[in-house]
């Protein structure tokens, strides 16, 4: 993709979002000032991070997106984050945005983001996606380079790239940190661990099944 369609993009997806931050639902709160550069290393704890006293254009600026992320793990994905933790100049302005790469058969697992709705553009490639409701029903289609589609809230989403080429998106963030939650990791990779009688209640399987998981999600030593 040239280098204008990307500016095109990423401006693109953008504009959407500061349209969702500036809804009178906002999930993240607004800013006081002009702006409020992340200071992580004060001791300080706030809603967000404190500000740091002089801001430089480098607080703005993040080139980690333009390069597709290395795929060679389990899933066969990988995403790119671009929040308030790689752009503090991100700090209380309520958007963040992220790449997503998916080798052939690539999967962004079963997860949850609990501050934010996301949205994704399609770069390259097509992608089967879909959300599950409170009421669990699965809204899912596939998409197709240069098409969007959005996943609400807090609710339980995943991308699968089927085709037989990469593909990847460009996803953004109605807040500065949207956080995310993996159920796999979530469920059987706690730490302290999950009892494994809440698990084998939850999803009716028994102890041995539950270590089984518990150990493929294991750190690698």
């Amino acid at each position: 993709m040239a280098a204008l369609d990307r500016v095109l993009v990423v401006m693109m997806v953008l504009t959407t979002v500061l349209a969702i931050g500036f809804n009178t639902v906002s999930a993240d709160p607004d800013l006081l000032q002009d702006v409020c550069v992340a200071d992580p290393t004060s001791g300080i704890k706030v809603n967000g991070f404190t500000c740091k006293q002089n801001a430089t254009a480098q607080d703005f600026f993040f080139a980690g997106l333009a390069k597709p992320g290395l795929t060679n793990n389990t899933f066969g994905s990988l995403v790119t984050p671009a929040n308030v933790m790689q752009i503090p100049g991100l700090n209380t302005l309520g958007v963040s945005m992220a790449r997503i790469d998916y080798a052939p058969g690539g999967l962004n697992p079963p997860h949850t983001h609990p501050r934010a709705t996301e949205i994704v553009f399609v770069l390259e490639g097509a992608l089967n996606v879909g959300f599950i409701t409170t009421a669990n029903v699965l809204i899912t289609k596939t998409i197709q380079k240069g098409e969007i589609y959005t996943f609400p809230k807090g609710l339980v989403h995943f991308q699968k790239n089927d085709g037989k080429v990469p593909a990847a998106v460009i996803a953004a963030f109605n807040s500065q940190l949207p956080g995310t939650q993996s159920l796999g990791p979530t469920l059987f990779a706690a730490s302290p661990p999950v009892p494994d009688n809440v698990l084998t209640k939850a999803f009716q399987i028994g102890t041995k099944e539950v270590e089984k998981i518990k150990s493929r999600f294991a750190p690698k030593k």
